[in-house]
């Protein structure tokens, strides 16, 4: 979710602004889910390398992120949305560790959207400790070397219980990935905007999706056998 501070910067407005017009565009790309059916969305609220910011900064969006829990929970629970967070949240203050399970605690059964919350999150980090417990298992007698594999890991990533995604959509006109799900976007069909994260409406989210709908994805393999209905890919 990228471009809020230079959403700010263009209404010369501080950088903290451009942070609340961009929990609105959560709302509405949540919104857009729903309608569309989407079953899951999953968000980069902020990055362990965030922690790096100038810290009024950082102590501004820990009052903004706390905030946004203690307003909008309840409407997401009565919408069926079953949200969760992702990513170092001991870093977090107590008060805010607590909101963060009380609202995945309240929200815990509902099917109709899994939304994620990426917060003190990096990929990089995501596999490393992916790798920390299998090492641990292995210390343990619970596991030997050989018997890790792509699925055993991919098994201690976060989100290894929903699909991998199929599309990411990066706002702000950067074209990169950002140390975000490096190990979940491995096939994932990638979409970048320069409209600005607090911009974002359903309009761009409609781009993004008929882009998608037009790409054939093929997971390795050729045209030809994408297109032959008995040469599918199997899981």
């Amino acid at each position: 979710m990228d471009g809020n501070g230079r959403w700010a910067q263009q209404r010369h407005r501080p950088r903290l602004v451009g942070h609340r017009a961009g929990a609105r565009a959560v709302k509405r790309c949540v919104e857009f889910c729903l309608q569309r059916g989407i079953e899951a969305l999953t968000l980069f609220a902020f990055s362990s390398e965030n922690w790096n910011r100038p810290p009024e900064e950082v102590g501004g969006l820990m009052k903004l992120f706390l905030g946004a829990l203690e307003r909008e929970v309840d409407e997401l629970h009565r919408l069926g949305v079953c949200l969760r967070f992702i990513g170092a949240r001991d870093r977090f203050e107590a008060a805010l560790q607590a909101r963060m399970q009380a609202a995945e605690d309240l929200t815990a059964g509902n099917t109709r959207l899994a939304l994620t919350i990426a917060a003190s999150y990096g990929g990089r980090q995501d596999i490393a400790h992916a790798a920390r417990t299998l090492a641990e298992d292995v210390a343990a007698g619970r596991l030997r070397p050989e018997q890790i594999d792509e699925h055993r890991l991919g098994a201690r990533v976060a989100l290894a219980d929903l699909p991998a995604p199929d599309l990411f959509i990066r706002t702000g006109g950067e074209l990169r990935i950002s140390n975000f799900l490096l190990w979940q976007l491995a096939y994932t069909e990638l979409w970048f905007t320069d409209t600005l994260w607090p911009d974002i409406d359903a309009a761009v989210l409609e781009r993004a999706l008929a882009d998608y709908a037009s790409r054939e994805r093929r997971f390795g393999l050729t045209s030809d056998q994408v297109r032959r209905p008995s040469s599918g890919r199997t899981s």
